[in-house]
């Protein structure tokens, strides 16, 4: 059912600003997030077994240009890759800059302590030695990740809850929730090793370490109890409390967008509010049973181009720059994943 939408007060330059800055932190943190996983499974590995680089960066949809510009997936080059090569638009440090060129722009609409943690996040990565990244890995990934979330607390506790509010708060759970549906692709559908793991004590031991990488097992003990696969699936894919699953970030992110715009819920006035609607129903009424026998890889390649085509919707609707007079747009370049 469509409505008429609400005119939105703030520019779209600054919203736009604001939308991809969250999403460019939540992005660096899911990065760390993404190696540290596959960091515990190599320490938790059977004695023997080769160590697995590649479906890292695989799965970020970047395995073509860092074959061609590294060669091997060696430990010491993927972290290379996804954490300190400003050539690599997805790279911790590539995001770290970007959102903070994006807070920079809209210095006036954040506070001072926003874009001081910003900044030194980014200073934090910039001036970090590879060395030491290489030898103490997982000590570096978690500076990454708790940078990210002293942002968002400071974000949410002193940033004004309006409009620019909600579209950090979109930028941040639109990129989460695809993040969350990579981490899971990873696990089931390139990381297991061989088809004899399954059932393995290793097998749980990759559940537990997928859980860790959410920051969801002590969420998911206190939920289900014992691990099972099928039940960890259900958790980070459709729970609707635990705040990194996939229903949770499209049900909090189609309210921002409902209050950006002023349409009811259950209703909609553009396409993004249309499809957001469309997905988060289809997740809010899934059961993983019908998600697995039909295929988890299918299910979550599917759904992360469905949330591809929300990203290009919530552009169109509030960020495309319309010509005046004929004249031509210049508009600054983002990129979805």
């Amino acid at each position: 059912m469509g409505t008429e939408p609400r005119e939105v007060a703030m520019l779209s330059r600054v919203a736009e600003s604001i939308y991809w800055m969250s999403r460019y932190i939540e992005r660096a943190e899911n990065v760390a997030r993404f190696v540290d996983v596959n960091l515990r499974l190599i320490l938790d590995a059977p004695v023997g077994m080769q160590a697995q680089w590649e479906p890292l960066v695989a799965t970020t949809g970047d395995d073509e240009v860092f074959a061609e510009r590294y060669g091997e997936a060696s430990r010491e080059a993927v972290i290379r890759f996804l954490a300190f090569d400003t050539e690599n638009p997805n790279s911790i440090v590539s995001c770290l800059r970007a959102g903070r060129e994006n807070a920079r722009s809209i210095r006036e609409n954040i506070s001072s302590e926003m874009w001081e943690q910003l900044n030194d996040a980014y200073l934090l990565v910039a001036n970090t030695s590879e060395q030491w990244a290489m030898a103490e890995p997982h000590e570096f990934f978690t500076e990454i990740k708790l940078a990210s979330h002293l942002f968002m607390g400071l974000t949410d506790n002193i940033m004004s809850h309006s409009e620019g509010w909600h579209f950090c708060q979109l930028g941040r759970l639109i990129e989460r929730a695809d993040k969350t549906s990579r981490i899971v692709d990873v696990k089931y559908f390139i990381l297991l090793p061989s088809i004899w793991d399954v059932d393995t004590p290793f097998d749980d031991i990759q559940w537990g370490a997928l859980l860790h990488s959410a920051s969801g097992f002590e969420m998911y003990r206190r939920t289900y109890g014992l691990i099972s696969p099928d039940d960890v699936v259900a958790f980070l894919l459709l729970d609707r409390e635990f705040p990194r699953s996939v229903l949770y970030c499209l049900s909090k992110a189609e309210e921002s967008l409902h209050a950006i715009s002023g349409t009811p819920l259950e209703t909609f006035s553009n396409t993004a509010e249309q499809r957001l609607g469309q997905l988060r129903s289809e997740f809010a009424y899934a059961q993983v049973r019908q998600i697995l026998s039909s295929g988890l890889h299918e299910f979550l390649d599917a759904f992360q181009t469905k949330l591809n085509l929300v990203g290009a919707d919530i552009h169109k609707t509030f960020f495309a720059l319309r010509p005046v007079n004929g004249e031509p747009v210049e508009e600054q370049e983002q990129t979805q994943v």
